[in-house]
């Protein structure tokens, strides 16, 4: 069994081994961004809205809500940096139902990349935010002995991102794979069922712990998040 579509090699494009995760990645991409197209192409006043661009809005407006929740001081551009977030898992996680599908979250590398994202959006944010003074005077709160803690602390946060979302995509296909062997005709069923409550729930977890990460960022020091202690043990 193959632990990572990345050992997956499924052409060769200019000398560049294209392997599944990045074929994968692909096909997400133009999913989203074809249905969004296809949604959105006659979003004007004078048209009534159809379901699928009724069912668009309430998919945005719940994540926007997500985010006033928890953003002390909330930025429309969280609502598109965080909102791709989720879409982009729980889309790549949803599709694991078709057979051959190779979710591209199933890739330390891709799990990597989103929170390596979410890394280099924090400073961007509270930089944007507070400015770069204000910002850097972060790492030195409540005083200049936790300068290396607070850094250590930035870092921990992406690496703890990654692993925890590539590890429950990973342990699910695994126990996936026991189940199919031990009763391979009535656990797929079930399997397709938890897979799909699963992936949502991760990619719900992953954007709720980068909207706290950046929030905690943004907001003024004297009103951090208070959701965030609580956010960050789920």
């Amino acid at each position: 069994m193959e632990m990572t579509p990345d050992d997956t090699i499924v052409f060769v494009l200019a000398g560049f081994a294209i392997n599944a995760t990045i074929l994968f990645t692909w096909i997400v991409m133009a999913i989203l961004t074809i249905v969004s197209v296809l949604i959105t192409r006659n979003l004007r006043p004078e048209v009534p809205p159809n379901r699928w661009r009724t069912t668009l809005e309430a998919i945005v407006l719940t994540i926007q809500g997500q985010i006033d929740e928890i953003s002390a001081r909330p930025d429309r551009r969280l609502l598109y940096f965080t909102g791709t977030l989720f879409l982009f898992i729980v889309t790549s996680n949803l599709l694991m139902i078709i057979p051959g599908w190779h979710s591209p979250t199933g890739s330390l590398s891709t799990t990597a990349a989103l929170a390596l994202a979410v890394l280099v959006a924090v400073p961007l944010f509270g930089i944007s935010s507070r400015g770069i003074g204000g910002y850097l005077h972060s790492y030195l709160e409540p005083n200049v002995i936790m300068l290396p803690f607070n850094i250590i602390s930035e870092f921990s946060r992406g690496i703890s991102l990654a692993i925890r979302l590539y590890g429950n995509v990973m342990s699910g296909a695994v126990i996936g794979a026991i189940l199919l062997g031990v009763a391979p005709f009535f656990f797929p069923v079930v399997m397709d069922l938890l897979g799909l409550l699963t992936g949502v729930i991760q990619a719900y977890i992953f954007a709720i712990l980068a909207t706290v990460y950046i929030s905690s960022t943004t907001a003024p020091p004297d009103t951090q998040p208070e959701s965030t202690t609580a956010k960050e043990q789920t």
